[in-house]
Order: C-alpha cells, then sequence, then structure tokens
C-alpha cells in the first residue's frame, strides 16, 4: 500500500487549501483514513479521520470548522479541505491508513504513511 499526498504549498492567514491523498493498493475502502501534521520542534499531531464508508468524521478541537475531511472510494482519494487558515497551521501535512483497531487520534494507530505535504500560512 502507497501513499501520494499532495496539495501543500504558501498561502496566506485566511486563505484556503486543499490536500489530497491518492491510495494505490487494497485495504482503502473498508479503512478509517486520518491526517496529522507536524511543525519544527512538535510532535505529530491527529488533525482529522474518516470512516471507511465517508460517514463517521473526527475532527481535532484546533481545526474544528475550519477543516473538512472527506474521501473518494472510487478514486482511492482522501482529502483535506481547509479553510481560514492560520499561521499556526504551518506544518508538514501527512495522510495514513489506521490500523484496524488502531486509536484515531495517535500516530500508532496508522499503519500506512504518506510522504508528507508542506503547508506553510502567513500572516
Amino acid at each position: 500500500v502507497q501513499l501520494q499526498a499532495s496539495g501543500g504549498g504558501l498561502v496566506q492567514a485566511g486563505g484556503s487549501l486543499r490536500l489530497s491523498c491518492v491510495v494505490s493498493g487494497r485495504t482503502f475502502s473498508s479503512r478509517t483514513t486520518g491526517w496529522f501534521r507536524q511543525s519544527p520542534g512538535k510532535e505529530r499531531e491527529a488533525v482529522a479521520a474518516i470512516g471507511g464508508n465517508g460517514q463517521s468524521t473526527w475532527y481535532a478541537d484546533s481545526v474544528k470548522g475550519r477543516f473538512t475531511v472527506s474521501r473518494d472510494n472510487a478514486k482511492t482519494t482522501f482529502y483535506l479541505q481547509m479553510n481560514s487558515l492560520k499561521p499556526e497551521d504551518t506544518a508538514v501535512y501527512y495522510c495514513a491508513i489506521r490500523k484496524p483497531w488502531g486509536e484515531i487520534t495517535r500516530s500508532d494507530g496508522y499503519e500506512y504513511w504518506g510522504q508528507g505535504t508542506l503547508v506553510t500560512v502567513s500572516s
């Protein structure tokens, strides 16, 4: 299983970006997928997750109301729409596929990872 994240870039505060993560291989449609981020000197933190059927979602408090996670199982792709971006959202964003019984909010609850895409929000 391979994950390819894209969509990062430089944006001004208040702007928007949409991250995509294309998954190749099996085990996509039935598995929860998530987005994490890591900024320099900080631990990797969970940002959002979405269940295999796309109906259940979870968001970190810091992004609720601004970020939206979605997926298209036919395209084996999931997304993170980020609106009203803030400088503190600056980080490398990673996409991941959760282990069958992994904890959604913990990085060790995921077993497949993308390479990361850098999001920089200027003030």
